[in-house]
């Protein structure tokens, strides 16, 4: 690893690394990804993906433990903290961030079990559906266009690592679904399935509504399976991502 002492914000790595951070579609004109934090950082790696380029702060450099994560990398940049703070989205910048070159965009697997987001807005919620994905299982995400980035830096901090094991297709149009080889299901208020008691298809794609207007009708018709989820407390309707969660949760519980 080769050590790169930094103290200009007009260093190029650095310049290049500001744009990428602070643009949520940055990373399709670069095919590079950023992340902070030791975290994400030892997800990635153990997921086997390794950075092209660390950044750490001078106070991480004497840290053994982040100073091994800089050792994943040929390169590592050592700045300032407030060097490091121009790079960083978070209120509390960490210590340690690092690029990685993003692989080309897999083919959609036919009979995987997926999520389909449906034009999806919120970063957060992008992100808590991946991670719920990853946890229960799930391995493909298919992202409609008019979803949320799914490499943005928001959506990469909600998933929390998840992104790094998951196969994410993105910016697909609804006809790109006929190649899903597994039925699709949808959450609705307007059937007589009851999640908890219907048989769930396995495998089976999930499919989760843009936040406001739900499943498009077009994609609505396309499912083979709607189900209700109970809300005896009497709210009108439960936030995506846990609606998300629930239904992936109930998918593994059946299938034991």
């Amino acid at each position: 690893m080769k050590l790169d002492p930094v103290t200009s914000r007009d260093n190029p790595a650095l310049v290049r690394l500001r744009k990428l951070a602070a643009d949520p579609g940055g990373y399709r004109k670069t095919g590079s990804l950023w992340i902070e934090g030791d975290h994400l950082l030892r997800a990635a790696l153990q997921r086997g993906w390794r950075p092209v380029l660390v950044v750490l702060t001078e106070a991480a450099l004497q840290e053994a433990r982040l100073a091994a994560l800089a050792e994943s990398a040929p390169r590592a940049l050592v700045v300032p903290t407030a060097l490091f703070k121009s790079l960083s989205g978070l209120e509390s910048p960490a210590q340690i961030g690092a690029e990685f070159a993003l692989p080309a965009a897999p083919a959609i697997d036919p009979l995987a079990a997926s999520v389909v987001l449906d034009r999806l807005q919120d970063a957060g919620n992008v992100g808590a559906i991946l991670r719920s994905a990853a946890a229960f299982g799930v391995r493909q995400v298919l992202a409609l266009k008019g979803t949320a980035a799914l490499w943005s830096p928001k959506v990469v901090r909600a998933g929390q690592g998840a992104h790094f094991g998951l196969r994410l297709v993105e910016g697909l149009a609804a006809d790109a679904l006929a190649a899903l080889q597994v039925p699709l299901i949808a959450t609705s208020s307007h059937t007589e399935h009851v999640l908890h008691r219907v048989a769930l298809p396995s495998p089976c794609a999930w499919v989760m509504g843009h936040e406001g207007q739900g499943v498009s009708p077009a994609l609505m018709a396309r499912c083979a399976l709607t189900v209700g989820i109970p809300q005896p407390g009497g709210e009108e309707s439960l936030n995506v991502a846990a609606a998300a969660a629930i239904c992936l949760y109930e998918s593994a519980r059946q299938q034991g």
